[in-house]
């Protein structure tokens, strides 16, 4: 079988030679290679490449290596006018058909295809149940089929969309057509979905490391979260970046105090207006504005490339929706940050919405969801390991170099006076009671809180009354969360959250044994990301003709009504602050300037970097 591949695919410098015209690179990416010789040769693939791996390009140099269109079905149509400007930029003959074309422009890109003008068509998933539209593409001489974001096609996915499986039909009006499916994050359990529910002709699996070296993972302690993302980002006034919020009132409230704080930012969820919703996102795209503070609404599929921080305000509900939101920053291959804000306060809020769920199989589902985030932010040791094992991947190292906990292990200390306080405490109102109150309520009462709730139950009463005002309330948070992670106190989410203590408390509390657990994390300031062994970064650059590269590609950007990454990335850019090419030929050398882009720039960047550092 293998031999078949070799005979039909171009032999590899072929390959190389077009991956360096079309899109300057000099090498390609991990089994880049492979998927693309095995496409060529019109086999079914499966291919999981992590975000920032590319994807993208499996399938479209095959594209301009043969004849026929390639039809590539994608979830957002709003995503899909930047993915068919990157393509122009490099040269390559695409164009998209969705519902933000007016009936003159379909038209005349209908007339294009029946000419064969194009060598990529991007289509959404709901277009394809039109049998108009599959008449055409019998006509348009269709080569091969690319189903990107593929895990939408399965219910066990984090982002499933009902319309992926009318793809299926696709595959039966075009039996003999190959197939290839890809994604950036999916379980096993979800690549057997992917290749059953497309039909996927004994296909070749590629499952590519999710390991993103480039970026560093950190959890910080919610308390005052909105204060530490100002000081973090005003610490860094060039970076771009994401931050997920919960709720569409908290991706306002976030954006408004951002603003407030001198921060260009804008919310982006599902109330806002359409309109304001794609504007907004434009402005995120084209460098316009520095931080959208978003739902998970935003975000799939976005190939801005100079993202440089992603924050989630609130904890994520699974590790795949975590996996792929953070996969958003570093697309470049520069160092970026991936911070998450932690309280236990999170948990349980999710706790009450499963148990809103009517279905016990999702509610069992969900819960193990959440099960799994809330260990992975909890975890003392490299969460690096913890992400990769989710799914399934071995990191066999002992310190990543690129996580919290490697970076900055949290010591392990004596907590054995305050917990027994704490526990003391929760036990003692449950008994004066007869019924369990919050962990909130029994930080008052250890704090010696004057209201009302204390005074109507007689809990001023009680011989832990007042004994923890020696210790703030964001400690005593973190002691609670800690004897809930360690199971000396357990909460019912079924009854808003009350605390009990567990028959591991009772035995702590009665035989006064040692309690040790983590110190409290104080380490929100420490955002940027430090450089590893494996981030193979040179930072040896010229940070002021940088600076002036950008501002020229944000001019050459908005004169073509492109985001600014579609011209250059700024990995590209720093090589040339870095390289200081002075002739074309130098500057086809650097990896990201393919003919095109040589042609069409190369004379403006020489300029720019000739005036600014002479000869």
């Amino acid at each position: 079988m293998m031999e078949t591949v070799a005979a039909l695919s171009p032999p590899p410098a072929v390959l190389r030679d077009a991956l360096k015209r079309a899109f300057g690179f000099d090498a390609f990416r991990p089994l880049q290679e492979e998927i693309v010789s095995d496409v060529l040769a019109d086999r079914d693939v499966f291919a999981l490449l992590p975000t920032g791996g590319g994807k993208s390009l499996c399938y479209q140099l095959p594209a301009i290596l043969t004849d026929g269109l390639t039809l590539v079905v994608s979830p957002l149509i709003a995503l899909m006018k930047d993915q068919v400007d990157a393509m122009r930029t490099t040269g390559i003959a695409a164009t998209f058909l969705n519902s933000s074309l007016d009936y003159d422009e379909v038209r005349a890109r209908t007339r294009d295809l029946e000419r064969g003008a194009y060598k990529l068509l991007y289509v959404a998933p709901e277009r394809l149940v039109n049998p108009n539209f599959i008449a055409d593409l019998r006509r348009w001489k269709i080569a091969r089929i690319a189903v990107d974001e593929a895990h939408c096609i399965s219910e066990w996915g984090h982002d499933f969309r009902p319309e992926y499986r009318r793809i299926a039909e696709l595959r039966d009006a075009f039996p003999d057509l190959p197939v290839v499916a890809l994604t950036a994050t999916a379980t096993s359990r979800v690549r057997d979905d992917i290749v059953s529910l497309l039909a996927l002709r004994e296909p070749k699996r590629y499952v590519a490391s999710f390991n993103r070296p480039n970026l560093t993972y950190r959890i910080a302690d919610k308390q005052r979260a909105s204060d530490a993302i100002v000081a973090m980002l005003k610490s860094r006034p060039d970076d771009a970046g994401i931050i997920y919020v919960q709720s569409r009132a908290g991706a306002d409230a976030l954006a408004q105090r951002l603003s407030a704080a001198g921060i260009s930012a804008l919310a982006y969820h599902a109330g806002l207006d359409a309109a304001v919703r794609a504007r907004n996102q434009d402005k995120f795209l084209r460098d316009d504005v520095r931080v959208i503070c978003a739902t998970i609404a935003f975000g799939m599929g976005i190939d801005k490339s100079n993202v440089r921080f992603v924050i989630h305000y609130d904890l994520p509900k699974n590790i795949e929706g975590y996996y792929q939101e953070t996969g958003r920053a570093g697309r470049d291959g520069l160092p970026a940050d991936c911070l998450l804000f932690f309280s236990h306060g999170d948990v349980n809020k999710y706790e009450r919405f499963i148990l809103e769920k009517e279905d016990v199989d999702e509610q069992a589902m969900a819960r193990a969801q959440l099960e799994q985030m809330t260990r992975y932010a909890y975890a003392a040791g490299c969460r690096r390991r913890e992400l990769l094992a989710y799914f399934g991947e071995n990191w066999t190292e002992e310190n990543c170099g690129a996580c919290d906990n490697c970076l900055e292990p949290r010591p392990i200390v004596d907590a054995t006076t305050n917990a027994q306080k704490l526990l003391s405490c929760v036990y003692r109102i449950r008994e004066a009671s007869g019924f369990a109150l919050g962990i909130t309520h029994a930080i008052d009462v250890l704090l010696g809180e004057d209201n009302d709730k204390i005074y109507r139950y007689g809990h001023a009463n009680l011989t832990t009354y007042g004994i923890g005002k020696d210790t703030d309330r964001q400690t005593w948070r973190h002691i609670a969360d800690e004897l809930i992670r360690l199971q000396y106190i357990e909460q019912d989410a079924a009854r808003y959250n009350v605390v009990s203590v567990t028959p591991l408390g009772r035995t702590a509390l009665v035989e006064r044994g040692p309690i040790e657990m983590r110190a409290p994390n104080t380490r929100v300031s420490k955002t940027r990301a430090k450089k590893s062994a494996r981030t193979a970064i040179d930072a040896d650059y010229d940070d002021d003709l940088f600076r002036s590269l950008r501002a020229l590609r944000k001019q050459l950007a908005d004169a073509r009504d492109v985001p600014a990454f579609v011209i250059f990335s700024d990995a590209v850019l720093r090589a040339m602050a870095r390289e200081v090419p002075r002739t074309p030929t130098q500057m086809r050398a650097i990896s990201g300037v393919g003919d095109k882009k040589l042609a069409d720039f190369g004379e403006r960047f020489l300029e720019a970097i000739a005036s600014f550092s002479p000869a």
